[in-house]
């Protein structure tokens, strides 16, 4: 199952926050896609995941300072 999560707008720590809570509701193998503006994204996501054992597959800015995370639950 794949689920997408739009945080975009809001600053760290509630983009992480709300991933851990959607995160919780996958199953190991599932992917969440989680679109976020705040600049400090993509280094969060990548240390949550280091320290969560989740995986980072993708990391990707789109146009106007989006950036889409491809998250693998463990």
């Amino acid at each position: 199952m794949n689920q997408e999560l739009d945080v975009t707008g809001l600053k760290c720590p509630l983009p992480i926050l709300r991933a851990k809570k959607a995160l919780a509701a996958l199953q190991s193998g599932d992917c969440l896609t989680v679109l976020a503006t705040d600049a400090a994204a993509p280094e969060d996501f990548a240390a949550f995941c280091r320290q969560t054992g989740h995986v980072l597959l993708d990391n990707e800015t789109l146009a106007d300072g989006v950036f889409r995370l491809v998250i693998e639950h463990k």
